[in-house]
């Protein structure tokens, strides 16, 4: 993992084991936050974006691969290590098919798991940068059409998702209403309708409400902009 993108949530309820997790983690450069429960991890899980997801397959309370199945149900696409003690075949079988990106058995070499990890880490990039856009805690599919904040789904009709992709993709600039009929309904000319505003309140509706910050703002007189703060 590169650049600024090195936080991983541990899932792991051994407070031994997560202790040294954390700890060794973070002297590798890692920023690391941890779950002790299922519950944990899914509040975590919704609330911010891993590079990488470790999980134990055996919880206290939900297990582990119900945990990561409702995590993806969720839109969270970070890679899952599945860390566990249940290593026979039948196990690593079912964990990857269930989600999991990746399986190390209990007890394993720290060496080993960065490695894994790394690994995990490229290959999430190189999926991010081709197929997702991003701004603040918002998260453009490409491929799938569909928008998320902070991994809840955002339900969008089709041109509706078209105005935001438009919006994300000139993050920070300043569009007009002439530049959203021309890019999103392909007309060059201005009918005298307000259908940009009818869809801009929509979509703001639908990406805003509700959250801990707008990202859709309107420039009086000119258009919109869409930015996060910061």
């Amino acid at each position: 993992m590169t650049g600024g993108h090195r936080r991983i949530l541990v899932v792991e309820d051994d407070p031994e084991t997560a202790g040294q997790l954390v700890e060794e983690l973070t002297t590798s450069g890692y920023e690391v936050d941890l779950a002790a429960t299922g519950r944990e991890a899914l509040s975590h899980g919704a609330a911010r974006d891993y590079a990488v997801i470790t999980i134990d397959r055996m919880l206290p309370d939900i297990d582990g691969i119900t945990v990561m199945r409702q995590l993806r149900d969720d839109g969270i696409a970070a890679p899952f290590l599945i860390i566990s003690a249940l290593g026979e075949v039948d196990d690593r079988v079912r964990g990857l098919r269930a989600g999991g990106d990746d399986y190390l058995v209990k007890p394993f070499s720290f060496v080993e798991l960065l490695a894994r990890l790394e690994a995990l880490g490229r290959r999430s990039e190189t999926i991010a940068k081709e197929t997702l856009l991003r701004v603040g805690d918002l998260a453009i599919d490409l491929i799938a059409r569909n928008a998320s904040r902070r991994g809840r789904k955002i339900p969008l009709l089709p041109r509706e998702f078209q105005l935001l992709e438009y919006l994300v993709r000139n993050e920070g600039r300043v569009v007009s209403r002439a530049m959203l009929l021309q890019h999103v309904w392909d007309l060059h000319f201005d009918p005298s309708t307000n259908i940009i505003d009818v869809y801009v309140g929509r979509v703001r509706r639908k990406v805003d409400d509700a959250q801990a910050y707008p990202l859709i703002h309107t420039i009086r007189g000119i258009g919109y902009c869409l930015r996060a703060p910061g």
